[in-house]
């Protein structure tokens, strides 16, 4: 009997010994960090299908990386009241938790990684650390999860160029790297289809694959040694991450405002408005498809101010985004998916408002698009999805439009003059990327 107690009591001290993590007691949370944690991984758990998807293709002649089938958020660092929003939108704690999971993957959502190979650490930064470590080693690797549960998971290779969606506590962040790019929250604002998705992983790649060359030239100041840190970190909760994005998001609004050659956003829409209002009303006669044409117009002007506004390498980046659209285009068709789900996204956007992103296309992108889908006889398709709007007339009433992109350089090398009056702002994923961390595992 004594044995028993003495077993029971240690038990209980064992209990009290172990790491405490957070629940959800009903606190009053920040409701809009809760929907955009919400909406942060709706997005994950569809491009992490698409990005399992993507390496289908097995395409010799793009740079590889290695990717995982499942992807992870922690809660670690964040307040106490925002750690309680993690629990509540997504299951999340300060483990490391899955909220991505391609359906093949052997861990599923709300899974809470407990050992990486034999190894754990209750600090989720050093987890996060070996599990990119693993990733990047390409060989197999045993996962415990908290379950008890143990689980074999295979690393797998696909185009270079990470997806990543903002952090839900900055929403409006955006970059465009040869290593990542990392789109706002809000391209998945109603939800991402299946080619929706995977237009966006395939874009996302073909911006590194089309202008990889162009932004190293442009500035190339990282060890590819110290990369793998911070792209697996950004994205998955940690605030030190968080707290870079907010930097980087204040500095690229403050270059935007003093370059001298971005445009002032709210003085294109209106011209845009006055000018769409002038034209369209003469020359469509349905109410509804006016408005619609009409608000198409002024989404494709914001998404130009979007681009136009771009700094560093993500300028760069920008000079090559309608080579991106082809080079996502032609590889959703070798993957029998619908290449028009860009054109659904777009839509879709559009409509709710959510157009200073890179999934929205400006006047440029969809004049060289709208020629590459006639030549491949899909016409009519784009148009019956832009709601009956009719690309010949859409065509000559963009061609009146100010552009907001119109600065960007026509690349053919990046001389000094080339690149004179854009202001070589740092981006995010540079930013991250030349974070000093201390990697010993202690």
């Amino acid at each position: 009997m004594r044995l028993l107690i003495a077993a029971f009591v240690l038990g209980l001290l064992t209990a009290c010994a172990g790491p405490k993590y957070t629940v959800d007691d009903g606190r009053k949370v920040n409701e809009e960090l809760l929907g955009n944690i919400r909406t942060f991984g709706s997005a994950e758990n569809a491009l992490r299908t698409a990005i399992t998807r993507s390496a289908e293709l097995k395409d010799k002649d793009c740079d590889k990386q290695w990717e995982l089938p499942f992807s992870v958020a922690t809660s670690d660092e964040w307040s106490a009241d925002d750690r309680v929003a993690w629990v509540r939108g997504l299951g999340v704690d300060e483990r490391l938790s899955v909220i991505g999971s391609a359906p093949a993957s052997p861990l599923k959502i709300h899974d809470k990684i407990q050992e990486i190979d034999g190894y754990h650490r209750d600090n989720a930064e050093k987890m996060l650390l070996r599990l990119a470590d693993k990733r990047d080693n390409g060989k197999p690797f045993k996962i415990k999860l908290s379950s008890g549960q143990s689980v074999k998971v295979s690393p797998f290779e696909v185009c270079r160029g990470y997806t990543k969606i903002a952090a839900p506590n900055t929403p409006q962040m955006q970059d465009y790297h040869w290593l990542m790019s990392v789109h706002p929250l809000e391209i998945a604002t109603g939800d991402l289809t299946e080619d929706e998705a995977l237009w966006v992983v395939l874009w996302t790649q073909g911006v590194s694959e089309e202008g990889g060359f162009r932004m190293k030239t442009y500035h190339y100041t990282t060890e590819a040694a110290k990369t793998f840190y911070s792209i697996f970190t950004i994205a998955t909760g940690l605030q030190g991450a968080a707290m870079a994005a907010q930097a980087t998001v204040v500095a690229a609004q403050a270059a935007a405002q003093t370059a001298a050659t971005s445009v002032i956003k709210q003085q294109l829409i209106d011209q845009a408005t006055s000018a769409a209002r002038s034209k369209i009303i003469d020359t469509v006669s349905d109410m509804a498809r006016n408005m619609a044409q009409q608000q198409m117009i002024n989404g494709m002007q914001k998404a130009a101010a979007n681009r136009g506004a771009l700094t560093g390498v993500a300028w760069i980046a920008s000079t090559i985004f309608e080579d991106a659209d082809k080079w996502a285009y032609d590889r959703m068709e070798k993957l029998n998916a619908n290449p028009l789900g860009v054109m659904t996204l777009h839509e879709k956007l559009i409509g709710l408002e959510r157009d200073s992103n890179s999934m929205v296309l400006d006047p440029k992108r969809m004049k060289a698009l709208t020629a590459y889908v006639d030549s491949k006889g899909r016409r009519r398709e784009m148009e019956a999805i832009l709601q009956g709007i009719k690309l010949d007339a859409f065509e000559t009433e963009l061609a009146e439009m100010p552009m907001a992109s119109d600065d960007a350089f026509s690349y053919e090398d990046l001389s000094e003059s080339a690149t004179a009056g854009h202001p070589k702002v740092m981006g995010f994923v540079d930013t991250m990327l030349n974070t000093q961390i201390d990697t010993q595992d202690k």
